[in-house]
């Protein structure tokens, strides 16, 4: 890890300062060397991350990229963030959650790929936007319409269905359409096969429950306010503790639950769609992904989860280095590497209709389908003002284990975590 301003240099006789070859952002044949910060566990794309860094390192001349993956999710990796922020240390291109992109701007020095090209790569002046179209970018810009980063991965919240499980218990083998009848299904199949019907992905963020909540027509965050104990919310919460009290859904960390999944332990799997080539890859059963389930009479809203590319370099050498690592990441090429690894849905134009990229893989792939379908419901990830939103979102990942874990009261406890996070907010 680099230092950043802090150097010591020993010796009475060392005159000149340190040699080149101290300089901790250098490797021994004078490559700067970056460090490259993902979320992406083996079962989420963590392979072909070290793929994609392993072929740009052999093919740059001046640049060596080194990953560090961060459990947690991208809580995790802010938190890690601002443990070597207060050493004095940062990392070079960093995965930024789409729910923490304010609480990055207002904690971190960053700089804007933007601002990079502008002064160091005119080749690359209509790079951004030939490569997104405005609303994808806007996902990546603060208030003011700045880009904070870059748009890197988008995911869908879908529904994996054990369709073996599904005909057994005499269901649609199509699957739940709505949140009503995901709860009918799950209690079906756990009467009737004495197995878990639905697994809800619970990693160390909220966003699959913002889904079920934002698609009942109620809001995690309103006018910049905690608003997720309304009428609405708590209908969803109550729901998923309904399930997990008569067994139908299963609660436990989100490891267990996807392998589970995967087992054929469990009937029904709602997470992120970048999980379906590891299931797909490991599932002995027929399994198919589906579009999430909306509510009754209500409009669908799909939070995009995923995350932005930012660059967080100290030096103007670092930061070069650090662009010319992105750029490469956004080759149609290698967009289409890091979807068929991990089932995101691209971000950039070029790649879904590109011989080269996915046109051929997206027409095979019926998996891949449901989420480039409900695109058109994308709503942005809840991201609560200034510097609250890791706390925010650790109090709401502490209410949904109490609710869902501790049989909690569902309305007295929404209603004391919002509480709470607005207390802080003022």
């Amino acid at each position: 890890m680099k230092k950043i301003g802090f150097l010591l240099c020993i010796g009475l006789l060392i005159l000149a300062g340190c040699s080149a070859e101290g300089n901790s952002n250098k490797t021994k044949d004078g490559k700067v060397k970056i460090e490259y910060w993902h979320v992406n566990a083996e079962t989420q794309g963590g392979k072909t991350v070290k793929e994609l860094v392993k072929d740009f390192n052999a093919q740059s001349d001046d640049v060596y990229v080194q990953s560090k993956y961060n459990p947690d999710m991208y809580k995790g990796l802010i938190q890690n963030m601002m443990s070597e922020a207060a050493g004095g240390r940062t990392p070079d291109v960093v995965q930024i959650g789409w729910s923490f992109k304010n609480y990055y701007k207002d904690n971190f020095e960053y700089t804007s790929p933007e601002a990079i090209i502008n002064e160091s790569f005119p080749e690359d002046k209509e790079f951004i936007e030939k490569k997104f179209d405005d609303k994808m970018l806007s996902i990546a810009q603060d208030e003011k319409g700045e880009q904070l980063g870059l748009p890197y991965s988008v995911s869908s919240p879908v529904m994996f269905i054990n369709k073996d499980i599904l005909r057994k218990a005499n269901l649609d083998e199509s699957g739940p359409k709505t949140w009503e009848e995901v709860k009918t299904y799950a209690e079906t199949i756990r009467n009737k096969s004495n197995q878990y019907g639905v697994f809800i992905q619970e990693p160390a963020d909220s966003w699959a429950q913002q889904a079920i909540v934002d698609s009942n027509g109620g809001n995690i965050v309103k006018d910049g306010k905690a608003s997720f104990a309304s009428e609405e919310g708590v209908e969803a919460y109550q729901l998923m503790q309904d399930m997990v009290k008569n067994k139908s859904a299963l609660h436990t960390n989100d490891e267990q639950g996807q392998q589970s999944f995967i087992n054929g332990e469990v009937g029904m799997l709602f997470t992120t769609n970048a999980k379906q080539t590891h299931i797909k890859d490991n599932a002995k059963f027929d399994v198919e992904a589906i579009e999430m389930p909306g509510w009754e009479g209500k409009e669908k809203k799909v939070p995009a989860g995923g995350s932005m590319l930012g660059i967080t370099s100290d030096t103007k050498e670092e930061q070069e280095a650090s662009w010319k690592f992105m750029k490469y990441l956004y080759k149609v090429e290698n967009m289409a590497k890091w979807t068929k690894g991990t089932g995101y849905v691209p971000p950039s134009n070029d790649v879904v209709d590109d011989p080269n990229g996915l046109k051929a893989y997206v027409a095979e792939n019926e998996m891949m389908q449901p989420a480039i379908k409900q695109m058109s419901n994308v709503v942005p990830w809840a991201a609560f003002p200034g510097n609250s939103g890791l706390e925010a979102e650790q109090q709401i990942i502490d209410m949904r284990d109490k609710i869902l874990g501790e049989d909690a009261d569902v309305n007295q406890t929404m209603k004391e975590t919002q509480n709470r996070i607005n207390q802080e907010l003022d």
